[in-house]
């Protein structure tokens, strides 16, 4: 009898090679414009810490958002906490010293001591698999951002996923643990989430 297949699997192997497929000068193009709609967002703060990740995989990068962020506020990359499995926070500027983690995406090379928490943020900056317009957000399925701002919706920090406009589908049912975005952003439209 052959495996069932897991559509929501599928539907990751899918996405990632359709972002993975985006032209270098497409992606260059791509992140300025979000970089320009991460700004623009209502919320956008103008001071205290916002968080990005560093880009891997075809992933949406964040350097010309970083670039561009309003002088008071301090840019963070997200560092796996071992214990409980969730994500705390580091400031980090270009040449600052980093280590790969235990997926080999590189962290800043802080004391656990030094690492700020989900509630020090203003907002993060979320990776995605895919999204719909709902600003429901399909991750990798390690459940490191669903398992860390699940007790923080509370805004702020506000949530923001970033992503290609080709990793959009028309919708996504989420699980009970899927943590929303309050916006989604892309390089030609961003999504807001309607507040109940």
């Amino acid at each position: 009898m052959p495996a069932t297949r897991d559509p929501v699997l599928d539907l990751r192997h899918r996405l990632r090679d359709a972002r993975r497929s985006v032209s270098a000068g497409d992606r260059l193009a791509a992140a300025d414009a979000v970089a320009r709609g991460l700004l623009a967002l209502p919320f956008a703060p103008t001071r205290g810490y916002v968080a990005g990740y560093w880009a891997v995989d075809g992933e949406m990068p964040l350097h010309a958002w970083q670039l561009r962020l309003p002088p008071h506020c301090v840019y963070c990359l997200p560092v796996l906490d071992e214990g409980d499995n969730t994500l705390r926070f580091a400031p980090f500027r270009a040449g600052d010293e980093t280590r790969p983690n235990r997926f080999g995406i590189p962290e800043p090379a802080l004391e656990a001591s030094s690492l700020l928490r989900v509630a020090d943020m203003a907002l993060i900056v979320l990776p995605l698999t895919g999204f719909d317009s709902n600003c429901h957000r399909l991750c990798m399925g390690g459940g490191w951002y669903d398992r860390s701002l699940r007790d923080h919706r509370a805004a702020p920090p506000h949530l923001v996923g970033v992503g290609f406009d080709c990793q959009r589908v028309d919708a996504l049912q989420p699980r009970e643990w899927d943590v929303p975005c309050d916006a989604i952003v892309t390089e030609s439209t961003t999504y807001l989430r309607e507040k109940p």
